[in-house]
């Protein structure tokens, strides 16, 4: 199956209540900036805090007036203290010190689960780091057909599953910290908090800010969500879209060449088209004296764990990050192979990951200079003692197994691959013979990977990627009669 033929296949949804969640970003820095500026520390309620909102507050000034047994209204000091709502400890982050790395997962909701038995999957999946230090952040989309493993016992599925599985189970935190498991497993970064905007707002906004420039590659039609709209039709070439409903459609639009790895795209590009007209000087101070009810109209669609001190760290910092130092990217194409399965009794078609090429990708945009870990190399080098640096820094455990009729390789092998700082935890003999050595990925440990190929030779046919995190090892490698003579 090619690409084409796999992206006609997939079904899209027709609308997606809630997708525009990575609108979240700029939603939370625009706001959390206003409502800093004035209002927030009064009005906050996007999470629980002890007492109660001043009358100023839209909390507080509508208020239902309560009525005694004859009907007369009840004195405010007379009625007793509201039930304080609580988040339970495990879904509250710890606090946010205002200078490390912070990661923000944006959920988006499937519009075909919404209103329907049973809870939705997500539709849009955006995560975002920010560092503190360096001024500087990070965009990544992951496609909804992602094929992971979900923790919890819940096993291999679409990475949109995540959300509804945390949801039907009643886990602690439910979908959203489900989903922020998942996404923190299958990319390797701790993920701090998660954020979903209503559309609503998105578009609520757009329409406060006025025109945005977007740059289309392809001739699209913006279908508008709801009635009394007429389609548009945009060709290529700079454009400004000035309506909230028509840059809601232009992200969420799929029937472009690249179907939904386009549409990642457009996404990213909304929001740094959104960030740019936030803080232009001609637009923010306006935007500022609008806080108080700006904050009152569009906080009904914003749900988060992040509390009101961390918002308004966050809210300070984004301002101050050029657009610049945001470094946007999406999981493509090129990063995945297209696959078929069968879930709920049909055809479903998903993408597996390429877990080399996604690590790389990753520590592009989680990092300031380099990967996490280990130390930075080009994916492609062939400097050997960088090569060997990164592999032992990279702590991969290795499993290593016999598949030769030479005595004693696997033992040989094992003393050899330690003297060259590989992390060899088990060796014993392989269930078969092999004439060619295999590789087996069960974990991302691309610089182990990496000295395997340059050192050995070994082609993409010899190398089979097995993500298992229950796995007590992250790279398998069963020798065979092709090594023999390469081993010490």
């Amino acid at each position: 199956m090619n690409q084409s033929e796999f992206l006609k296949k997939i079904k899209f949804p027709k609308l997606s209540i809630g997708q525009m969640i990575f609108w979240g970003v700029t939603v939370i820095l625009a706001i959390g900036a206003f409502v800093f500026a004035r209002a927030l520390t009064s009005c906050w309620d996007t999470t629980p805090l002890p007492g109660r909102p001043l009358p100023s507050c839209a909390n507080g000034s509508v208020a239902p007036v309560q009525l005694d047994d004859q009907g007369k209204p009840i004195a405010t000091s007379e009625l007793p203290p509201p039930t304080p709502v609580v988040l339970p400890e495990a879904v509250l982050p710890p606090a946010w010190d205002g200078a490390s790395r912070i990661n923000i997962l944006f959920i988006g909701l499937d519009a075909r689960d919404l209103g329907q038995d049973g809870p939705p999957r997500s539709d849009t999946m955006m995560l975002i780091t920010i560092d503190p230090i360096g001024k500087t952040a990070g965009m990544l989309s992951i496609p909804r057909d992602m094929w992971v493993n979900i923790p919890g016992g819940f096993g291999y599925n679409r990475i949109n599953t995540a959300y509804s599985s945390g949801e039907g189970a009643k886990l602690p935190g439910g979908g959203p910290v489900l989903a922020m498991k998942t996404v923190s497993q299958f990319i390797g970064v701790p993920v701090d908090y998660y954020l979903q905007v209503d559309f609503n707002v998105f578009t609520d906004l757009v329409d406060r800010l006025g025109c945005i420039e977007v740059h289309p590659t392809e001739k699209m039609t913006l279908d508008p969500i709801g009635s009394g709209l007429d389609h548009v039709v945009i060709t290529p070439g700079d454009r400004k879209l000035c309506k909230g409903w028509k840059v809601l459609a232009y992200a969420r639009n799929r029937h472009t060449s690249g179907g939904d790895f386009d549409r990642a795209k457009r996404q990213q590009e909304v929001v740094l088209a959104l960030q740019k007209k936030i803080f232009d000087p001609a637009v923010f101070p306006s935007l500022i004296a609008q806080a108080p009810q700006m904050f009152n109209e569009l906080s009904y669609g914003i749900h988060t764990n992040m509390g009101l001190n961390d918002a308004i760290k966050l809210a300070v910092l984004g301002k101050d990050i050029p657009r610049e130092s945001i470094n946007s990217k999406v999981i493509d194409d090129t990063m995945v192979t297209f696959d078929s399965v069968i879930l709920g009794g049909q055809n479903a078609s998903i993408l597996k990951p390429i877990s080399d090429k996604i690590r790389v990708l990753r520590d592009e945009i989680f990092t300031s200079s380099g990967p996490l870990s280990p130390l930075a190399v080009p994916y492609g080098s062939t400097d050997i003692n960088l090569i060997i640096q990164s592999m032992r820094l990279e702590e991969a455990r290795v499993r290593i197994l016999d598949g030769t009729f030479t005595a004693g390789l696997d033992q040989r092998a094992g003393q050899y691959f330690q003297s060259q700082g590989m992390g060899v935890t088990q060796v014993g003999p392989a269930d078969t013979n092999y004439s060619q050595t295999i590789v087996i990925v069960y974990g991302p440990k691309l610089y182990t990977l990496r000295y395997l190929q340059i050192v050995f030779g070994f082609t993409s046919r010899q190398i089979r990627f097995s993500p298992d995190p229950s796995q007590p090892v992250d790279i398998e490698i069963r020798l065979g009669s092709d090594i023999a003579g390469s081993i010490p």
